[in-house]
């Protein structure tokens, strides 16, 4: 057992969540208003807490997509505030009826949207969750217990600071949101044994992290694992729109779980498309490995091991393999795919139709970059994270996925004949 009473911040956390669960919509959007205006109103500190976390992660030599996943700017902190913004602007799921029919003995049955109670958020690197996952479980009516790696402690606690003050300065209760101030391990193995007072864990971040948690919780886990992101381009796509589309789901923010890892070419395309491609990614600083096929039409590129077609990156490397027809790409992914994002680009209805179906991801995209793949970008405000999981929830999480359902009953005096 830690020092850190984790027990006592996740009662308190719990009888927060009781009086969320009962606040009204207008209350939870005042106070993500003024979440938002305290995340630009303290900026300068804010700032200057996540400076002091990069450059000890620059001293200890972390790779650069990690650095850019940990940085916080002036346009990420007016990102995350413009999402809470966002956030408070959407449609208050909880006490949403959807759905309501009769029964013959005139019973009205239906179900109504409410909250889950207490989610704790175990996450690494990004300062962007804390306040993405702390706006989501305030307006969903959840009650939220924010871990943040150790690379982070700064960034987070004054991020985590500011916002829980804005929820208290409106009269909701502080422990509405909780960060937990220590990077000690064991914290979170004594969280997570925590079944009484919390009701769901998401964990964010590398597999090690996520694998850790799904063996030691005791709490039921929405897991946000590795992306592991595909681009195909068909036989016949528009060759321009797919290096534009390609270009930017690699380059673009590499170190990030919806960035390409994989690029698989139609036969019939790729003479004409590869060379060109790889050109421009390697003038981006992409190392590109490729199997036989794309060996030979790009002479100098490193080979492909097969661990490649299983990795996810997070950095400017992309694998590519030349693919003889739609089904073996749709093969390909259904054997390497994460689940998170895959996308086709195509000229063809009907293939594009088909992949929407017959590919099993969180989210399929037709002629678009996988960098979409974002609550935000949905027009959800936010997410919690992107579930490649089909229970309870899949894809980006944003409101809806943080409430359950009950049924509600309503009735004009009837009871149950025994007989029936």
């Amino acid at each position: 057992m830690s020092g850190f009473d984790i027990r006592g911040m996740a009662r308190a956390a719990r009888a927060a969540s009781q009086e969320l669960a009962r606040a009204s919509g207008e209350a939870k959007n005042a106070a993500l208003r003024a979440m938002a205006a305290g995340l630009l109103t303290q900026g300068e500190r804010l700032l200057a807490a996540n400076a002091a976390d990069v450059a000890e992660a620059r001293a200890a030599g972390q790779p650069a997509a990690f650095v850019d996943r940990l940085t916080l700017t002036g346009p990420r902190l007016e990102a995350m505030a413009r999402g809470l913004r966002q956030i408070a602007d959407l449609p208050d799921p909880v006490g949403e009826v959807t759905g309501m029919w009769r029964r013959p003995n005139g019973l009205l049955v239906g179900r109504m949207r409410a909250p889950l109670g207490v989610i704790g958020i175990i996450y690494e690197s990004r300062p962007n969750v804390t306040a993405d996952a702390a706006g989501l479980c305030l307006k969903s009516g959840n009650a939220a217990i924010l871990r943040g790696g150790r690379e982070a402690l700064r960034t987070n606690a004054a991020v985590g600071g500011t916002l829980s003050a804005a929820v208290s300065s409106v009269g909701l209760p502080e422990a509405a949101l909780s960060v937990v101030p220590t990077p000690d391990r064991a914290v979170v193995k004594e969280m997570l044994l925590l079944h009484d007072l919390i009701d769901l864990i998401i964990p964010r971040g590398g597999e090690e992290l996520i694998r850790a948690v799904r063996e030691g919780s005791r709490i039921p886990v929405i897991a946000h694992d590795k992306g592991l992101c595909h681009t195909y381009v068909d036989a016949g796509a528009d060759l321009g729109m797919a290096a534009e589309i390609a270009y930017n789901a690699k380059v673009e923010r590499p170190g990030v779980c919806n960035a390409m890892e994989t690029l698989l070419v139609h036969a019939e395309v790729a003479e004409a498309f590869l060379p060109r491609l790889v050109a421009r990614l390697q003038r981006a600083g992409v190392e590109v490995r490729g199997c036989p096929r794309t060996q030979a039409l790009v002479p100098g590129i490193r080979p492909a091991a097969e661990a490649d077609w299983d990795t996810e990156y997070l950095d400017l490397v992309l694998s590519v393999r030349v693919v003889a027809s739609f089904e073996e790409a749709v093969a390909h992914i259904a054997r390497h795919g994460s689940g998170l994002a895959e996308a086709i680009v195509t000229a063809d209805h009907g293939r594009a139709m088909r992949f929407l179906r017959e590919v099993d991801a969180g989210a399929v995209f037709v002629n678009a970059s996988t960098r979409f793949t974002d609550g935000y970008e949905f027009g959800m405000g936010a997410e919690m994270g992107i579930s490649t999981q089909k229970l309870h929830a899949r894809g980006p999480m944003g409101l809806t996925e943080l409430t359950c359902q009950k049924f509600i009953v309503l009735g004009e005096g009837q009871v149950r004949d025994s007989r029936s």
